[in-house]
C-alpha cells in the first residue's frame, strides 16, 4: 500500500477567501501574492482560483515564468524587480510588471526603452528597511519614472513591519511619513499586506497585497483565519499505520522526551519533518485522529510521529490523521511549534502527495 500522507487543496476556499478580502477592502484594487508557490500551496492547485484578482505578486523571474507556463494572462508584478539589466527583456515577453526599489533598476530603464511596462510601481521606504528608496528621494524617482516614454502609470508603495502587531507605533508612523511625502501626488498607492488589511483600514489606498489571509490563515499571532470568516485551503492529512501499547513509565520516540504518567495507547502517523511536519512541534501538539482531537507525545522524526489515543480506543490502523487545515487551524500549530504558520505550509516537502479536495458531505 502506498504511502497515504497528502495535502489537499481546496481551490473553492481560495475563491471564497478572496471574495470575502473583496468585501473587507470595497475600494481597492486586490493584488493576490503567489509567490514561493502559492505559499507552498502548489501553484497549479491555486491559479484558476485567482482569476478574479486584479494582479498577481511574485518574487522572481521564474515565477512569473511558471505562472504563464501554466496559462495565466492576469496581469503579473515582479516584487523583487530586476536584479539584471539582461532580464527585462524576458520580462517584457512576459508582460510583468516591475516594482523599483534601487538606483540600477532605474537606470536600467532609462538605457533600454524598447522594454518598458506600461505601469511601474516605485517601492518607498518608510520603516522597514529591506527594500526601496528613501522617502527624501521619492519626489525626484518619481518624476524620472513618469518621463519614460512609454509608461502610463507609476503606482508608489511601501511596506509595513509591525502591522500583525496592532499596538506597534511604527505603522502609524509609517503612514505619515508616507503621506507627508507623497500624498498630494495623484499617484495610485499601495501600502497594506495581509495584516495591513485586517487592522489597518485606512492603509487599504488603491491596492491592497493579499498574501497569507487568501490561504485562509491570519497574520496574526493570536486566533485564526475563520475569525474573519477564512476558509483553509491546505488540509495536511497522512493515516494511523500502527498502534501500540506504551505502560506507565516508558518514554516514547527519539530522545525519550516523553514519559507516559499512564498505561497509554499510541498510535504512529506517516509524517514527519521529512513531509515538513515540524521538528520543534511540542508535547501536546493539536493533532486530528479520525476528526476527533488529541496531541502528540514524542519528538517528531522523519518519516513518523506518535500521537495519544488513549481516549479514543476504537481508533485503528487506516484512521486519517490531520495535522492542520479543515478542523485544525494551521495557525495553532505554529505555536506549539514556536513558529509561524507561512512557515509550515511553504516548508511542506515534495513528498507529500497534493490533490484537489473533495467536496464535503455536507455539500460545502
Amino acid at each position: 500500500m502506498a504511502r497515504n500522507t497528502l495535502a489537499r487543496i481546496d481551490s473553492r476556499a481560495l475563491t471564497h477567501n478572496l471574495n470575502v478580502l473583496r468585501e473587507m477592502c470595497p475600494d481597492s484594487a486586490i493584488m493576490a501574492l503567489v509567490k514561493a508557490d502559492a505559499y507552498g500551496h502548489r501553484l497549479e492547485f491555486c491559479l484558476q482560483a485567482l482569476e478574479g484578482a486584479d494582479l498577481l505578486g511574485v518574487a522572481t523571474l521564474e515565477e512569473a515564468r511558471e505562472v504563464r507556463q501554466l496559462g495565466s494572462h492576469r496581469p503579473v508584478l515582479l516584487l523583487e524587480g530586476l536584479v539584471r539589466a539582461r532580464a527585462l527583456e524576458e520580462a517584457a515577453e512576459l508582460g510583468l510588471e516591475l516594482v523599483v526599489h534601487e538606483p540600477g533598476q532605474v537606470e536600467a530603464l532609462e538605457q533600454y526603452p524598447e522594454f518598458r511596462p506600461e505601469r511601474l510601481w516605485l517601492k518607498i521606504d518608510t520603516g522597514m528597511h529591506r527594500l526601496g528608496f528613501p522617502l527624501e528621494q521619492a519626489r525626484a524617482l518619481l518624476a524620472r519614472l513618469e518621463a519614460l516614454e512609454g509608461v502610463r502609470e507609476v503606482v508608489v508603495m511601501t511596506h509595513f513591519a509591525c502591522a500583525d502587531q496592532p499596538e506597534h507605533p511604527l505603522t502609524v508612523l509609517q503612514m505619515q511619513r508616507f503621506d507627508a511625502e507623497l500624498g498630494q501626488t495623484p499617484n495610485p498607492r499601495s501600502l497594506a499586506n495581509s495584516a495591513g488589511i485586517l487592522h489597518w483600514p485606512e492603509s487599504h489606498r488603491d491596492w491592497v497585497r493579499a498574501g497569507i489571509l487568501l490561504y485562509g490563515i491570519s497574520p496574526l499571532a493570536a486566533g485564526h483565519g475563520g475569525d474573519f470568516g477564512l476558509q483553509p485551503v491546505m488540509t495536511l492529512e497522512s493515516e494511523l499505520i500502527s498502534i501500540i501499547q506504551v505502560r506507565a513509565g516508558e518514554s516514547i520516540g527519539y530522545g525519550a522526551r516523553f514519559v507516559a504518567d499512564r498505561d497509554m495507547k499510541v498510535g504512529i502517523a506517516a509524517i514527519g519533518y521529512g513531509d515538513g511536519y515540524p521538528r520543534s512541534a511540542a508535547d501536546g501538539t493539536p493533532v486530528l485522529v479520525a476528526g476527533r482531537r488529541t496531541r502528540l507525545v514524542g519528538r517528531v522524526s522523519m518519516d513518523m510521529i506518535a500521537v495519544d489515543v488513549t481516549e479514543l480506543p476504537d481508533s485503528a490502523v487506516g484512521d486519517t490523521v490531520t495535522l492542520w487545515g479543515r478542523g485544525l487551524p494551521v495557525e495553532e500549530v505554529a505555536r506549539h511549534a514556536g513558529t509561524i504558520a507561512y512557515e509550515l505550509v511553504c516548508r511542506v516537502t515534495r513528498r507529500v502527495r497534493f490533490k484537489s479536495m473533495e467536496p464535503s458531505s455536507d455539500g460545502r
